[in-house]
């Protein structure tokens, strides 16, 4: 789902660079520091473990365990490069706060920041234990896409590097603590390297060079 963003807004996103009130955003240093410590990684397929988590969080087994005790269901992240984010969004919703402006901006600077041009990302929702488990799962899957429509849209990272993911409260970012506020940050994880050339396509080449025009006679 796309969140449309009126020109306030993207102009606001563009000035990101300015202090922003009530929150301090991460320094662009660090995310880059976080993000590049690349080795590799699993094949992911991402809309399987968007529907693994919509069948989860569906789920009602007696049995089910408590939420601080739940085993992790997408554990491939777990070992990968992430740099986790503080990234507020008004209630119940996807928009995104003025107050993180900034620190999506310092985001963007590090994504196209030579270090971490050579690799993919997933932009990973959570969410607390409040409220309803499935209604979780399909809010932080919002959010995550809308943080990564303003990547790719606002700030022109190519949408082929950039992926989403709502991990609900499913995956716990403070797994003792199912209730607290972490819960409800966003992770950026590097999952793998951008292809060279696309699958099935040939490089391209480029175009003949324009044959030269004989000198006119006088």
């Amino acid at each position: 789902m796309r969140v449309g963003l009126p020109l306030a807004v993207l102009v606001a996103f563009a000035a990101s660079a300015l202090p922003a009130r009530g929150q301090t955003a991460p320094e662009r240093d660090a995310i880059i520091g976080q993000l590049s410590r690349f080795d590799s990684a699993p094949e992911l397929d991402i809309a399987a473990l968007k529907q693994r988590v919509l069948d989860k969080s569906r789920s009602r087994a007696r049995n089910e365990p408590e939420p601080s005790k739940r085993p992790t269901i997408v554990p491939e992240i777990l070992n990968l490069p992430t740099f986790t984010v503080d990234i507020h969004f008004d209630t119940d919703t996807p928009v995104i706060r003025p107050n993180s402006y900034q620190a999506v901006g310092r985001i963007a600077d590090a994504l196209v920041n030579a270090q971490l041009l050579p690799y993919t990302f997933l932009i990973v929702g959570h969410s607390d234990a409040t409220g309803k488990r499935e209604a979780n799962a399909i809010l932080s899957q919002r959010r995550a896409d809308s943080l990564r429509d303003v990547l790719v849209n606002t700030f022109k990272i190519s949408s082929k590097r950039v992926q989403s993911l709502g991990l609900g409260e499913e995956q716990f970012v403070d797994q003792a603590h199912p209730t607290s506020p972490a819960n409800l940050q966003i992770q950026i994880v590097t999952i793998g390297k951008v292809a060279e050339v696309e699958p099935g396509q040939a490089p391209a080449t480029p175009p003949p060079a324009p044959a030269k025009k004989g000198a006119k006679k006088k």
